[in-house]
């Protein structure tokens, strides 16, 4: 009965969202960009030399399309933050986006990618934020094209939510493995944050040089309870593996730093820190779910690290798991992330008032 309920209240939170878009006819915002890492790939990574790559089964279990690159039996956070935002389709990968449809947004997300280039290259290809930024590049020069000019594109971009979240490989996929990286050798802790954020600020101003006025910057997770890691380094009795959270924290607060600084130098833009920590701390209860320490599906010892093993059974009640494999959330797990992510975002949303007689957005 518990899980009949759960079931329930997701789909009417879905429901809700896809009711809001289509009969209102119009989402908050022109266009939503997202930059990340496989928390949002929505099919970037399928076609790329990598074992980071979710586009077989069981992966997609519980989405119409099936299998589509998707790390997660279902949606991912953007996914549904799209909805809340009122998009009546997903936004498109990189990988696919066509003609027209960018207007509404291109997703450049991608499995195993990094702030730093070489984070995630020890299972493969990945698209950095580097090169998400240089692909972004691209789509704004075709907007430009689809409207008419450089000038009218900028007008179009600002008015813009872009989602950025990255870091996590840096750690998973970089720090955290010395037999492959030699970050751990060169900074501690403390240093490599810093020099993290000191790259991250670059790049973020680089993605403001290319338009983006309305930027949600997401914090890292407790990479230290995902079952994966929880499973590579033990907890010593502890909930969590503590000293892979500490290093996160220190990434956590030098990104809310970051923030209060580009705010105060970019002033004709707005930036915001999505405490991704502090939303996961909540009441995941209320959502149904009841297993927070292990993955729903079984994990492989052939593909990329904590990834489903291909074509073996999941979990059956897979609304009762925060994880879906040993890094990724489930759907319903994403769902209640994307819900405290999308309040987080009301002061982006605020900043931009529908004008819903002409259809267009104003400041």
């Amino acid at each position: 009965m518990a899980t009949l309920n759960l079931w329930l209240q997701v789909s009417l939170l879905s429901l809700l969202a896809m009711f809001q878009s289509s009969v209102f006819g119009e989402s908050q915002v022109p266009c939503f960009f997202i930059l990340g890492d496989s928390l949002v790939d929505n099919g970037n990574n399928n076609n790329l030399e990598t074992t980071t790559k979710a586009n077989y089964p069981p992966y997609g279990i519980d989405f119409p399309e099936g299998p589509t690159g998707r790390f997660s039996n279902g949606r991912n956070i953007a996914d549904i933050i799209a909805q809340f935002l009122g998009f009546d389709e997903y936004i498109p990968p990189f990988a696919t986006a066509r003609d027209q449809d960018i207007l509404m947004g291109v997703n450049y997300g991608s499995g195993g990618a990094g702030i730093r280039d070489e984070s995630g290259t020890e299972l493969g290809a990945v698209i950095s934020l580097n090169q998400q930024l240089l692909n972004h590049q691209i789509i704004v020069s075709r907007i430009g094209d689809l409207l008419g000019s450089k000038e009218e594109a900028a007008n179009y971009l600002s008015k813009c939510i872009y989602y950025v979240g990255m870091g996590s490989n840096d750690y998973i996929n970089n720090y955290l493995l010395p037999q492959y990286f030699n970050t751990s050798q060169l900074y501690t802790p403390e240093q490599y944050a810093v020099v993290l954020i000191q790259q991250y600020s670059q790049q973020l101003k680089t993605l403001y040089k290319d338009g983006a006025r309305k930027v949600a910057l997401f914090g890292l997770g407790e990479i230290g309870c995902t079952p994966a890691e929880m499973t590579n380094y033990g907890t010593n009795g502890t909930a969590c593996v503590e000293v892979i959270d500490e290093d996160v924290q220190l990434f956590n607060e030098g990104l809310s730093s970051l923030v209060d600084e580009l705010n105060n130098n970019l002033t004709d833009s707005e930036f915001i820190f999505v405490n991704i920590t502090e939303i996961s701390t909540g009441d995941a209860s209320a959502y149904g779910i009841t297993n927070a320490n292990a993955s729903c599906c079984v994990e492989s010892s052939s593909t990329g690290k904590g990834l489903c093993a291909p074509d073996l059974a999941p979990c059956s009640n897979r609304t009762l798991y925060a994880y879906w494999d040993g890094f990724h959330p489930t759907e319903v797990a994403n769902l209640f992330l994307a819900t405290g992510a999308y309040n987080a975002l009301a002061p982006l949303i605020s900043a931009l008032e529908l004008d819903s007689d002409e259809g267009s957005y104003i400041i």
